[in-house]
């Protein structure tokens, strides 16, 4: 029997949301981090010079703050039971930072692929690293035979293209074009999502 991973985005999916523009309203950016956002979804900024604009407009929150702020926001209660099911075999990939999600990470309970920062106690000092979605598609296959990846956005574009099975997922809003015509599938609520993934 093949191994299968679950490769899921988490701002859109996962969350019922995006992280960075809920970040940006506890400084009153909230505005112009959902035009960013929006933008870098719909691939007119690429991911990665988006991103590090967008952090280094919010690295002023405290590291804490971001925490409490992220635990806070709601997540899709049939995506959270498949992975927690599927624990061993269910990955989040996403460009967010790892000090800002980790307590969300810890409360859903399966491995992270993200971006790293570069930060001293409390204070958010840049980023690291950013993470580029198709390198954990890359890192799975060393341990299984099937991919299952599933996300909202261009910068989903890739490891949707690298995996055997791509979602083009739209519980929050509609998943870019150029997604959905990569897609095998395309959903637009978490039941049907899960069972779609109950197939694979």
């Amino acid at each position: 029997m093949q191994r299968v991973a679950f490769c899921f985005d988490l701002d859109g999916t996962v969350i019922r949301g995006e992280i960075l523009p809920h970040l940006a309203r506890s400084i009153d950016l909230a505005d112009e981090m959902q035009l960013l956002t929006t933008l870098t979804m719909q691939g007119v900024i690429p991911f990665e010079h988006s991103f590090r604009l967008r952090v280094k407009l919010l690295s002023e929150i405290p590291i804490s703050t971001a925490q409490e702020i992220v635990s806070k926001l709601p997540l899709e209660s049939n995506i959270i039971r498949f992975i927690q099911s599927h624990k061993n075999d269910s990955y989040l990939v996403t460009g967010n930072l790892d000090v800002w999600i980790k307590p969300l990470i810890e409360r859903i309970g399966c491995e992270c692929f993200s971006s790293e920062a570069n930060y001293s106690g409390d204070r958010l000092l840049g980023i690291k690293s950013v993470m580029q979605k198709e390198h954990a598609v890359k890192s799975l296959r060393e341990r299984y035979e099937r991919i299952v990846a599933i996300g909202d956005g261009m910068n989903d574009a890739m490891m949707l293209q690298g995996a055997d099975v791509a979602i083009a997922y739209g519980g929050f809003r509609s998943p870019v074009e150029n997604l959905v015509r990569l897609a095998h599938y395309v959903v637009y609520n978490g039941s049907g999502l899960c069972h779609v993934l109950d197939t694979q």
